[in-house]
């Protein structure tokens, strides 16, 4: 069985919103593109990595269309491999209109999105999903990813989707390896989907772990 893995980018104050772009959600939000600042080599090295071995792309229809539009005419320039990369692998949109396909290589799911996406799991060995925020938030409800890896800026910006606006159920993640951090603050955060739900405790327990006074 394959992983579905997120790949997703938010601020401090966890708003998902439009990070690459003004265009990306015009109406109404003032901080399209804000991610853009906040680059450097270690996060484009990092994302760049994080695509290895992906043989599928999952993307929602806002972000199918600027993907459409933009990567087919990347190959040859600077992010020549990622284009080379989603250009040749197949793409999955989930949508509950009829998107224009042009992207060669693309498929609409239907619209029964849980069954679709546990079929891509035994279609491939490792779904990509990129921004597409509301897709992400049915993933996250439904449970029906492996692995988040979760960017968060440093800014806050008050105003915005935030990445839980659609709803949550109570999961557990664990940590798959030691957070990044890049020259600008922004920090990397890898998780796996982990079983049972969050339990509770009672941190004035005599036994919550304080240690001994010895």
């Amino acid at each position: 069985m394959g992983l579905i893995h997120i790949e997703l980018f938010a601020t401090l104050d966890l708003v998902g919103q439009a990070p690459g772009g003004p265009d990306e959600d015009p109406v109404g939000f003032p901080f399209g593109g804000w991610q853009a600042p906040l680059l450097d080599e270690v996060t484009g090295a990092q994302i760049g990595a994080a695509y290895e071995g992906t043989d599928a792309l999952l993307l929602g229809r806002r972000t199918y269309d600027i993907f459409a539009a933009y990567w087919p005419h990347q190959e040859g320039g600077d992010d020549s491999d990622i284009a080379t990369l989603f250009n040749r692998v197949p793409k999955y949109v989930a949508s509950r209109g009829r998107p224009d396909l042009s992207w060669a290589g693309s498929t609409h799911l239907g619209p029964d999105l849980p069954t679709a996406v546990r079929e891509l799991r035994d279609r491939h060995e490792h779904v990509k999903v990129v921004g597409s925020l509301n897709l992400v938030q049915a993933l996250l409800r439904e449970k029906l990813f492996d692995r988040l890896d979760l960017w968060v800026h440093p800014i806050v910006l008050g105003v915005g989707k935030q990445v839980f606006d659609g709803g949550a159920v109570p999961t557990n993640l664990t940590l798959l390896e030691p957070p990044l951090a890049s020259p600008k603050g922004t920090v990397l955060l890898r998780y796996g989907l982990a079983g049972g739900t969050p339990g509770t405790g009672d941190m004035s327990a005599p036994d919550r772990g304080a240690g001994s006074d010895d």
